[in-house]
């Protein structure tokens, strides 16, 4: 079980010109709309409470307006509270004084930009470097450093090219770059890959993927895409008008979604390539030739099992039968469910 690196409790931001006093109508239950109309304030984040996992990856996603970006701006501070508590290895960061709060961003944290934020009249080589520098790195350890993260993310031979003379995707891989030569323990990307075309974009999660797999970061992802949040996301936190509707694994969002919101987002994605074997599978029994992995995608172990005639696959872990699934509870599973709101499900 993965230990909680960051904790945020009961968090709220209130934009406008008396925010505390605004703060009381909001919990007693005032929504979003309520408090532009009748208080003339507009509500960023309502009573946020998430714990984020250590060396996972923690998407947060939601539509325009629904306080991902607002959000994440807490935790490194770039966004100050109305209320509430962002705890990081057991240290309020809203309580840290200024030097402490400099060295923080240092030394704990690293940012990926949407709109890459390079710096425009300098090389890839220094805006790698860029990060180590503020942190009082030596020009030739830096340089060092930098150059195995350019070459990591596949940028090897443009060290002295400028930004204005890549694509999209290679300043993003600059960003990339530069955010993990500073080796720090959080990274947070908000919309890193957004501005990409799709297949730059596609591209890029799986250099991150690639680099989690080795790294184990703690990744705070934003986003506002389903697809890519079931693709890349440990687990996922969904913000809906600055409140938090549902959070759980990519499984469990698919399989109990918290309400019509949810539902709604979830309708029209590809079931089975995301939900996984070990999902749907019945635990104990005894299935038949075929040998399927319980974290294998139901879209693989379909066609493994459509010309079997026992119509029954026996599901491995580590090597050993842990259980049994049908045809037909494949097809069942990635059948487009009927809108329904999800009972039991835990808001967090």
């Amino acid at each position: 079980m993965s230990t909680t690196k960051l904790s945020i409790k009961n968090l709220y931001k209130i934009f406008g010109p008396n925010p505390k006093e605004a703060l009381p109508h909001v919990e007693r239950g005032v929504g979003k709309t309520e408090l532009l109309e009748d208080y003339g304030h507009v509500l960023g984040l309502n009573n946020i409470n998430i714990d984020m996992p250590e060396k996972k990856l923690q998407v947060i996603m939601g539509l325009s307006g629904s306080g991902k970006s607002t959000l994440i701006r807490h935790i490194n501070r770039l966004i100050d509270p109305t209320a509430g508590e962002v705890v990081i290895d057991g240290h309020d960061v809203l309580k840290m004084d200024d030097v402490e709060l400099r060295k923080f961003r240092q030394k704990n944290l690293s940012m990926v930009f949407q709109k890459f934020a390079l710096l425009p009249h300098i090389t890839v080589a220094d805006n790698a470097a860029y990060g180590l520098k503020l942190q009082g790195i030596s020009a030739g350890e830096a340089k060092e450093r930098a150059q195995k993260w350019i070459d990591r993310v596949g940028l090897t031979g443009f060290e002295r090219h400028y930004p204005s003379q890549l694509s999209g995707g290679m300043q993003q891989r600059v960003g990339l770059a530069r955010a993990l030569a500073t080796d720090t323990d959080i990274l947070l990307m908000d919309e890193a890959f957004s501005a990409l075309d799709p297949l730059i974009r596609t591209d890029m999660q799986d250099v991150l993927l690639e680099l989690q797999s080795e790294l184990n970061k703690t990744i705070i992802f934003i986003t506002h895409d389903l697809d890519e949040a079931l693709r890349i996301g440990d687990d996922i936190a969904i913000l809906r008008d600055g409140s938090l509707v549902q959070q759980g694994n990519p499984q469990e969002i698919i399989m109990k979604p918290a309400d019509d919101y949810v539902s709604d987002f979830i309708m029209d994605i590809n079931r089975s390539r995301v939900l996984k074997v070990e999902t749907v599978m019945s635990s104990g029994e005894k299935g038949g030739s075929v040998k399927v992995e319980g974290g294998e995608a139901i879209e693989s172990a379909l066609q493994k099992l459509k010309d079997s005639p026992t119509k029954a696959a026996t599901v491995l872990k580590d090597g050993k039968p842990v259980g049994a699934i049908t045809l037909s509870q494949m097809i069942e599973a990635i059948e487009r469910p009927a809108p329904e709101t999800a009972s039991g499900n835990v808001y967090r």
